[in-house]
Protein backbone atom coordinates (compact mmCIF):
# COMPACT_ATOMS: atom_id res chain seq x y z
CA UNK A 1 0.00 0.00 0.00
CA UNK A 2 1.31 3.45 -0.91
CA UNK A 3 1.69 5.98 1.88
CA UNK A 4 2.38 9.71 1.97
CA UNK A 5 3.69 10.42 5.45
CA UNK A 6 5.96 13.43 5.83
CA UNK A 7 9.58 13.06 7.00
CA UNK A 8 8.59 14.91 10.16
CA UNK A 9 5.81 12.41 10.88
CA UNK A 10 8.15 9.48 10.36
CA UNK A 11 10.55 10.79 12.98
CA UNK A 12 7.95 9.59 15.49
CA UNK A 13 8.63 5.93 16.30
CA UNK A 14 4.97 4.88 16.49
CA UNK A 15 4.15 6.59 13.21
CA UNK A 16 7.16 5.03 11.47
CA UNK A 17 6.08 1.60 12.69
CA UNK A 18 2.54 2.13 11.41
CA UNK A 19 3.86 3.32 8.04
CA UNK A 20 5.85 0.07 7.67
CA UNK A 21 2.77 -1.97 8.58
CA UNK A 22 0.60 -0.11 6.08
CA UNK A 23 3.10 -0.62 3.28
CA UNK A 24 2.99 -4.39 3.86
CA UNK A 25 -0.72 -4.54 2.92
CA UNK A 26 -1.32 -5.68 -0.70
CA UNK A 27 -5.11 -5.05 -0.69
CA UNK A 28 -5.88 -8.75 -1.33
CA UNK A 29 -8.93 -8.85 0.95
CA UNK A 30 -8.33 -12.38 2.28
CA UNK A 31 -8.70 -10.84 5.74
CA UNK A 32 -12.36 -9.99 5.19
CA UNK A 33 -13.26 -13.68 5.00
CA UNK A 34 -12.30 -14.17 8.67
CA UNK A 35 -13.49 -10.84 10.07
CA UNK A 36 -16.57 -11.30 12.31
CA UNK A 37 -17.88 -7.76 11.85
CA UNK A 38 -17.48 -7.82 8.07
CA UNK A 39 -19.33 -11.13 7.92
CA UNK A 40 -22.16 -9.57 9.92
CA UNK A 41 -22.52 -6.29 8.03
CA UNK A 42 -20.95 -6.84 4.61
CA UNK A 43 -19.57 -3.30 4.82
CA UNK A 44 -16.03 -2.96 3.45
CA UNK A 45 -15.24 -0.43 6.17
CA UNK A 46 -16.22 -3.00 8.81
CA UNK A 47 -13.51 -5.32 7.52
CA UNK A 48 -9.73 -5.15 8.03
CA UNK A 49 -8.92 -3.97 4.50
CA UNK A 50 -11.37 -1.07 4.73
CA UNK A 51 -10.21 -0.17 8.22
CA UNK A 52 -6.59 -0.17 7.05
CA UNK A 53 -7.48 2.41 4.39
CA UNK A 54 -9.31 4.48 7.00
CA UNK A 55 -6.39 4.29 9.42
CA UNK A 56 -3.92 5.30 6.71
CA UNK A 57 -5.94 8.40 5.84
CA UNK A 58 -6.46 9.28 9.49
CA UNK A 59 -2.80 8.92 10.47
CA UNK A 60 -1.50 10.71 7.38
CA UNK A 61 -3.81 13.66 7.99
CA UNK A 62 -2.45 13.95 11.54
CA UNK A 63 -5.69 15.65 12.53
CA UNK A 64 -8.97 14.66 14.14
CA UNK A 65 -10.79 11.84 12.33
CA UNK A 66 -14.45 12.09 11.35
CA UNK A 67 -17.19 10.30 13.27
CA UNK A 68 -17.66 7.59 10.63
CA UNK A 69 -13.99 6.63 10.69
CA UNK A 70 -14.11 6.39 14.47
CA UNK A 71 -17.29 4.29 14.35
CA UNK A 72 -15.74 1.71 12.01
CA UNK A 73 -12.52 1.46 14.04
CA UNK A 74 -14.50 1.25 17.29
CA UNK A 75 -16.46 -1.66 15.80
CA UNK A 76 -13.24 -3.68 15.39
CA UNK A 77 -13.00 -6.46 18.00
CA UNK A 78 -9.20 -6.72 17.86
CA UNK A 79 -9.81 -10.46 17.51
CA UNK A 80 -6.89 -10.63 15.02
CA UNK A 81 -8.52 -13.27 12.87
CA UNK A 82 -7.36 -11.12 9.98
CA UNK A 83 -3.73 -11.39 11.12
CA UNK A 84 -3.96 -15.20 11.05
CA UNK A 85 -5.28 -15.06 7.47
CA UNK A 86 -3.08 -12.32 6.00
CA UNK A 87 -0.53 -13.74 3.49
CA UNK A 88 1.59 -10.58 3.76
CA UNK A 89 2.07 -10.62 7.52
CA UNK A 90 0.42 -7.26 8.16
CA UNK A 91 0.80 -6.48 11.89
CA UNK A 92 -2.79 -5.37 12.29
CA UNK A 93 -2.68 -5.48 16.10
CA UNK A 94 -0.09 -2.74 16.49
CA UNK A 95 -1.63 -0.69 13.71
CA UNK A 96 -5.10 -0.62 15.26
CA UNK A 97 -3.59 0.00 18.71
CA UNK A 98 -1.84 3.09 17.31
CA UNK A 99 -5.05 4.19 15.59
CA UNK A 100 -7.01 3.94 18.83
CA UNK A 101 -4.42 5.97 20.71
CA UNK A 102 -4.60 8.58 17.92
CA UNK A 103 -8.40 8.73 18.24
CA UNK A 104 -8.13 9.07 22.00
CA UNK A 105 -5.87 12.11 21.63
CA UNK A 106 -7.40 13.78 18.57
CA UNK A 107 -11.12 13.03 18.56
CA UNK A 108 -13.62 14.56 20.95
CA UNK A 109 -16.39 12.06 21.51
CA UNK A 110 -19.89 13.09 22.57
CA UNK A 111 -20.13 13.82 26.28
CA UNK A 112 -22.08 10.65 27.09
CA UNK A 113 -19.45 8.50 25.35
CA UNK A 114 -16.62 10.25 27.15
CA UNK A 115 -18.26 9.74 30.53
CA UNK A 116 -19.09 6.11 29.83
CA UNK A 117 -15.58 5.26 28.68
CA UNK A 118 -14.08 7.11 31.62
CA UNK A 119 -16.28 5.10 33.97
CA UNK A 120 -15.22 1.81 32.39
CA UNK A 121 -11.55 2.73 32.69
CA UNK A 122 -12.06 3.85 36.28
CA UNK A 123 -13.93 0.71 37.36
CA UNK A 124 -13.05 -2.41 35.38
CA UNK A 125 -9.27 -2.62 35.86
CA UNK A 126 -9.55 -2.23 39.65
CA UNK A 127 -10.88 -5.24 41.55
CA UNK A 128 -12.28 -3.33 44.54
CA UNK A 129 -14.13 -0.83 42.34
CA UNK A 130 -15.41 -3.61 40.09
CA UNK A 131 -16.68 -5.54 43.12
CA UNK A 132 -18.60 -2.49 44.29
CA UNK A 133 -19.99 -1.91 40.80
CA UNK A 134 -21.21 -5.51 40.63
CA UNK A 135 -23.04 -5.13 43.95
CA UNK A 136 -24.65 -1.87 42.87
CA UNK A 137 -25.56 -3.36 39.49
CA UNK A 138 -27.31 -6.33 41.07
CA UNK A 139 -29.28 -4.01 43.36
CA UNK A 140 -30.23 -1.74 40.45
CA UNK A 141 -31.21 -4.56 38.08
CA UNK A 142 -34.96 -4.45 38.92
CA UNK A 143 -34.99 -0.79 37.88
CA UNK A 144 -33.05 -1.26 34.63
CA UNK A 145 -36.02 -0.12 32.49
CA UNK A 146 -35.80 3.32 34.08
CA UNK A 147 -32.10 3.78 33.31
CA UNK A 148 -30.35 5.06 30.17
CA UNK A 149 -29.63 2.27 27.67
CA UNK A 150 -25.96 1.79 28.50
CA UNK A 151 -26.52 1.79 32.26
CA UNK A 152 -29.38 -0.63 31.76
CA UNK A 153 -27.06 -3.00 29.89
CA UNK A 154 -24.47 -2.74 32.65
CA UNK A 155 -26.99 -3.55 35.38
CA UNK A 156 -28.34 -6.46 33.31
CA UNK A 157 -24.81 -7.84 32.94
CA UNK A 158 -24.19 -7.44 36.66
CA UNK A 159 -27.38 -9.33 37.40
CA UNK A 160 -26.38 -12.11 34.99
CA UNK A 161 -22.80 -12.31 36.24
CA UNK A 162 -22.29 -15.82 37.57
CA UNK A 163 -21.64 -16.22 41.26
CA UNK A 164 -18.15 -17.60 41.88
CA UNK A 165 -18.41 -21.39 41.84
CA UNK A 166 -17.22 -23.38 44.79
CA UNK A 167 -15.16 -26.51 44.49
CA UNK A 168 -15.36 -29.51 46.76
CA UNK A 169 -12.89 -32.08 48.00
CA UNK A 170 -9.18 -31.89 48.77
CA UNK A 171 -6.54 -30.70 46.35
CA UNK A 172 -4.63 -33.97 46.54
CA UNK A 173 -0.99 -34.65 47.26
CA UNK A 174 1.85 -33.73 44.90
CA UNK A 175 2.35 -36.45 42.31
CA UNK A 176 5.74 -35.38 40.97
CA UNK A 177 8.16 -34.51 43.76
CA UNK A 178 11.53 -32.93 43.27
CA UNK A 179 11.03 -31.01 40.01
CA UNK A 180 10.03 -27.79 41.73
CA UNK A 181 10.26 -25.18 38.95
CA UNK A 182 9.23 -21.73 40.17
CA UNK A 183 6.44 -19.89 38.38
CA UNK A 184 4.24 -16.87 39.00
CA UNK A 185 0.58 -16.45 38.08
CA UNK A 186 -1.18 -13.20 37.29
CA UNK A 187 -4.08 -12.63 39.67
CA UNK A 188 -5.79 -10.17 37.33
CA UNK A 189 -8.65 -7.74 37.90
CA UNK A 190 -11.99 -9.11 36.67
CA UNK A 191 -11.27 -12.83 36.92
CA UNK A 192 -10.81 -13.02 40.73
CA UNK A 193 -14.34 -11.66 41.15
CA UNK A 194 -16.16 -13.47 38.35
CA UNK A 195 -14.32 -16.78 38.54
CA UNK A 196 -11.76 -17.17 41.36
CA UNK A 197 -12.00 -20.94 40.92
CA UNK A 198 -9.87 -20.68 37.75
CA UNK A 199 -6.65 -19.66 39.48
CA UNK A 200 -7.49 -21.95 42.41
CA UNK A 201 -7.66 -24.92 40.03
CA UNK A 202 -4.42 -23.87 38.34
CA UNK A 203 -2.58 -23.57 41.65
CA UNK A 204 -3.84 -26.96 42.85
CA UNK A 205 -2.84 -28.69 39.62
CA UNK A 206 0.59 -27.09 39.54
CA UNK A 207 1.17 -28.07 43.17
CA UNK A 208 0.31 -31.72 42.48
CA UNK A 209 2.71 -31.64 39.53
CA UNK A 210 5.52 -30.44 41.79
CA UNK A 211 5.57 -26.86 40.51
CA UNK A 212 6.15 -24.10 43.05
CA UNK A 213 3.65 -21.40 42.05
CA UNK A 214 3.03 -17.98 43.55
CA UNK A 215 0.42 -15.33 42.78
CA UNK A 216 1.67 -11.92 43.95
CA UNK A 217 -1.18 -9.86 45.40
CA UNK A 218 0.12 -6.59 43.94
CA UNK A 219 0.11 -7.88 40.33
CA UNK A 220 -3.31 -6.83 39.06
CA UNK A 221 -4.80 -5.68 35.77
CA UNK A 222 -2.61 -6.45 32.77
CA UNK A 223 -3.59 -3.15 31.14
CA UNK A 224 -5.44 -4.61 28.15
CA UNK A 225 -8.75 -2.91 28.95
CA UNK A 226 -7.14 0.54 28.89
CA UNK A 227 -4.86 -0.33 25.98
CA UNK A 228 -7.71 -1.36 23.69
CA UNK A 229 -9.55 1.86 24.46
CA UNK A 230 -6.59 3.94 23.29
CA UNK A 231 -5.34 4.86 26.75
CA UNK A 232 -1.73 3.92 26.19
CA UNK A 233 -0.35 5.79 29.21
CA UNK A 234 -2.69 4.00 31.62
CA UNK A 235 -1.86 0.63 30.04
CA UNK A 236 1.86 1.29 30.50
CA UNK A 237 1.31 2.15 34.16
CA UNK A 238 -0.43 -1.19 34.73
CA UNK A 239 2.47 -2.90 32.96
CA UNK A 240 5.04 -1.15 35.17
CA UNK A 241 3.14 -2.15 38.32
CA UNK A 242 3.03 -5.81 37.31
CA UNK A 243 6.66 -5.87 36.27
CA UNK A 244 7.58 -4.43 39.65
CA UNK A 245 5.49 -7.05 41.44
CA UNK A 246 7.10 -9.94 39.55
CA UNK A 247 10.67 -8.65 39.70
CA UNK A 248 10.59 -7.38 43.28
CA UNK A 249 13.18 -8.93 45.60
CA UNK A 250 13.27 -12.72 45.76
CA UNK A 251 10.07 -12.97 43.73
CA UNK A 252 11.98 -12.35 40.51
CA UNK A 253 14.83 -14.73 41.25
CA UNK A 254 14.80 -18.09 39.55
CA UNK A 255 11.44 -17.71 37.85
CA UNK A 256 10.99 -20.25 35.10
CA UNK A 257 7.78 -18.75 33.76
CA UNK A 258 5.01 -16.23 34.35
CA UNK A 259 1.80 -18.12 33.62
CA UNK A 260 -1.50 -16.73 32.40
CA UNK A 261 -4.86 -18.42 32.94
CA UNK A 262 -6.58 -15.65 30.94
CA UNK A 263 -5.32 -15.65 27.36
CA UNK A 264 -6.29 -12.00 26.85
CA UNK A 265 -3.90 -11.04 29.63
CA UNK A 266 -1.22 -13.28 28.16
CA UNK A 267 -1.37 -11.51 24.81
CA UNK A 268 -1.00 -8.16 26.56
CA UNK A 269 1.85 -9.15 28.88
CA UNK A 270 3.78 -10.67 25.99
CA UNK A 271 3.68 -7.14 24.52
CA UNK A 272 5.22 -5.45 27.58
CA UNK A 273 8.69 -5.53 26.06
CA UNK A 274 7.44 -3.71 22.97
CA UNK A 275 5.22 -1.30 24.90
CA UNK A 276 8.04 -0.16 27.19
CA UNK A 277 10.95 -0.44 24.77
CA UNK A 278 11.69 3.28 25.07
CA UNK A 279 11.31 3.44 28.86
CA UNK A 280 14.87 3.44 30.17
CA UNK A 281 13.80 2.42 33.67
CA UNK A 282 11.66 -0.55 32.62
CA UNK A 283 12.72 -1.62 29.11
CA UNK A 284 15.08 -4.40 30.25
CA UNK A 285 12.73 -5.87 32.85
CA UNK A 286 9.76 -5.52 30.50
CA UNK A 287 11.53 -7.52 27.81
CA UNK A 288 12.48 -10.14 30.40
CA UNK A 289 8.91 -10.43 31.69
CA UNK A 290 7.58 -10.81 28.15
CA UNK A 291 10.12 -13.54 27.44
CA UNK A 292 8.99 -15.46 30.54
CA UNK A 293 5.26 -15.07 29.90
CA UNK A 294 3.40 -18.15 28.74
CA UNK A 295 -0.17 -19.27 28.58
CA UNK A 296 -0.61 -22.06 31.10
CA UNK A 297 -1.48 -24.43 28.24
CA UNK A 298 2.02 -23.87 26.78
CA UNK A 299 3.62 -24.75 30.10
CA UNK A 300 1.53 -27.85 30.81
CA UNK A 301 1.79 -29.11 27.23
CA UNK A 302 5.55 -29.50 27.67
CA UNK A 303 5.25 -31.41 30.96
CA UNK A 304 5.01 -35.16 31.41
CA UNK A 305 1.57 -35.46 32.95
CA UNK A 306 0.55 -38.53 34.98
CA UNK A 307 -2.31 -40.84 34.18
CA UNK A 308 -5.70 -39.19 34.71
CA UNK A 309 -7.81 -40.37 37.63
CA UNK A 310 -11.19 -38.76 36.84
CA UNK A 311 -13.76 -40.68 34.77
CA UNK A 312 -13.01 -39.98 31.09
CA UNK A 313 -15.45 -39.67 28.25
CA UNK A 314 -17.14 -36.32 28.80
CA UNK A 315 -18.00 -34.50 25.58
CA UNK A 316 -16.23 -31.14 25.77
CA UNK A 317 -16.89 -28.34 23.28
CA UNK A 318 -13.82 -26.11 23.14
CA UNK A 319 -13.97 -22.44 22.23
CA UNK A 320 -10.47 -21.18 21.43
CA UNK A 321 -10.14 -17.54 22.55
CA UNK A 322 -9.07 -15.15 19.80
CA UNK A 323 -6.29 -13.89 22.04
CA UNK A 324 -4.87 -17.42 22.17
CA UNK A 325 -5.27 -18.68 18.60
CA UNK A 326 -4.76 -15.35 16.78
CA UNK A 327 -3.01 -13.10 19.29
CA UNK A 328 -0.48 -15.65 20.60
CA UNK A 329 -0.61 -18.05 17.63
CA UNK A 330 -1.17 -21.00 19.97
CA UNK A 331 -3.29 -23.77 18.51
CA UNK A 332 -3.77 -27.38 19.55
CA UNK A 333 -2.21 -27.38 23.02
CA UNK A 334 -5.47 -27.14 24.99
CA UNK A 335 -7.16 -29.73 22.81
CA UNK A 336 -4.22 -32.13 23.24
CA UNK A 337 -4.20 -31.68 27.03
CA UNK A 338 -7.91 -32.40 27.29
CA UNK A 339 -7.70 -35.46 25.05
CA UNK A 340 -4.77 -36.84 27.03
CA UNK A 341 -6.85 -36.41 30.17
CA UNK A 342 -9.57 -38.60 28.69
CA UNK A 343 -12.09 -36.06 27.42
CA UNK A 344 -13.73 -36.12 24.00
CA UNK A 345 -12.94 -32.72 22.45
CA UNK A 346 -15.39 -31.15 20.01
CA UNK A 347 -14.54 -28.14 17.84
CA UNK A 348 -17.31 -25.87 16.42
CA UNK A 349 -17.54 -25.05 12.74
CA UNK A 350 -16.81 -21.37 13.40
CA UNK A 351 -13.79 -22.00 15.65
CA UNK A 352 -11.83 -19.12 14.10
CA UNK A 353 -14.51 -16.50 14.85
CA UNK A 354 -14.82 -14.30 17.95
CA UNK A 355 -17.50 -14.91 20.58
CA UNK A 356 -18.17 -11.17 20.90
CA UNK A 357 -16.63 -10.60 24.34
CA UNK A 358 -13.40 -8.72 23.49
CA UNK A 359 -12.99 -7.00 26.85
CA UNK A 360 -15.13 -3.87 27.12
CA UNK A 361 -16.50 -4.43 23.59
CA UNK A 362 -19.56 -6.15 25.02
CA UNK A 363 -20.53 -2.86 26.70
CA UNK A 364 -19.32 -0.43 24.05
CA UNK A 365 -20.72 -2.34 21.05
CA UNK A 366 -23.56 -4.24 22.69
CA UNK A 367 -25.63 -5.01 19.59
CA UNK A 368 -22.78 -6.45 17.53
CA UNK A 369 -21.43 -8.28 20.56
CA UNK A 370 -24.80 -9.95 21.20
CA UNK A 371 -25.10 -11.08 17.57
CA UNK A 372 -21.68 -12.70 17.65
CA UNK A 373 -22.33 -14.35 21.01
CA UNK A 374 -25.62 -15.85 19.84
CA UNK A 375 -23.92 -17.31 16.76
CA UNK A 376 -21.06 -18.74 18.82
CA UNK A 377 -23.39 -20.30 21.41
CA UNK A 378 -25.48 -21.87 18.66
CA UNK A 379 -22.38 -23.39 17.01
CA UNK A 380 -21.14 -24.81 20.32
CA UNK A 381 -24.52 -26.20 21.35
CA UNK A 382 -24.89 -27.90 17.96
CA UNK A 383 -22.08 -30.24 19.05
CA UNK A 384 -24.29 -31.58 21.89
CA UNK A 385 -21.53 -31.33 24.50
CA UNK A 386 -21.74 -32.06 28.23
CA UNK A 387 -19.75 -28.91 28.92
CA UNK A 388 -18.30 -25.91 27.07
CA UNK A 389 -14.78 -24.76 27.94
CA UNK A 390 -12.57 -21.85 27.01
CA UNK A 391 -9.34 -20.29 28.21
CA UNK A 392 -10.35 -16.70 28.85
CA UNK A 393 -12.73 -15.46 31.52
CA UNK A 394 -14.32 -12.92 29.17
CA UNK A 395 -15.21 -15.63 26.66
CA UNK A 396 -16.62 -17.86 29.40
CA UNK A 397 -18.78 -15.13 30.89
CA UNK A 398 -19.99 -14.04 27.47
CA UNK A 399 -20.92 -17.51 26.22
CA UNK A 400 -22.62 -18.35 29.52
CA UNK A 401 -25.11 -15.53 28.92
CA UNK A 402 -26.32 -17.27 25.75
CA UNK A 403 -26.12 -20.96 26.63
CA UNK A 404 -27.73 -23.22 29.24
CA UNK A 405 -24.82 -25.68 28.98
CA UNK A 406 -22.24 -25.29 31.79
CA UNK A 407 -19.28 -23.12 30.74
CA UNK A 408 -15.95 -23.68 32.49
CA UNK A 409 -12.28 -22.90 32.08
CA UNK A 410 -10.49 -25.94 30.69
CA UNK A 411 -8.04 -25.88 33.61
CA UNK A 412 -10.93 -26.81 35.91
CA UNK A 413 -11.46 -30.04 33.97
CA UNK A 414 -7.73 -30.77 33.88
CA UNK A 415 -7.43 -30.21 37.63
CA UNK A 416 -10.32 -32.65 38.17
CA UNK A 417 -8.87 -35.22 35.78
CA UNK A 418 -5.56 -35.28 37.65
CA UNK A 419 -6.87 -35.70 41.16
CA UNK A 420 -8.41 -32.36 42.06
CA UNK A 421 -11.95 -31.67 43.20
CA UNK A 422 -14.71 -31.72 40.61
CA UNK A 423 -15.81 -28.33 39.30
CA UNK A 424 -19.19 -27.02 40.29
CA UNK A 425 -21.50 -27.59 38.57
CA UNK A 426 -19.95 -30.94 37.75
CA UNK A 427 -20.59 -31.78 34.08
CA UNK A 428 -22.92 -34.76 33.77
Amino acid sequence: MRTQFTPEQLRDGEMAQSERILRACVHCGFCNATCPTYLQTGDENDGPRGRIYLMREMLQSAGPPDAQTVAHIDRCLSCLGCASTCPSGVDYMRLVDHARAHIEHHYRRPLRDRLFRAALNFILPHASRFALALRIGKLAAPFAALLPARLARMTAMAAQAPAPRKTTGSPGAPQQEGRNPRVALLKGCVQPLLAPQINEAALRLLSRLGVEAAMPENAGCCGALSHHMGRAAAAKNFARANIGAWMQGAAGEGLRAILMTASGCGTQVKEYGHMLREDESFAKDAAYVSSLTRDISEFLYEMELPQPVAPPGLRVAYHAPCSLQHGQKLRGQVEALLRKAGFTVLIPRDAHLCCGAAGSYTLLQAEMSARLTAAKAQALEALAPDVIVSGNVGCQTQIATASAIPVLHWIELLDWAYGGPPPCPTPS
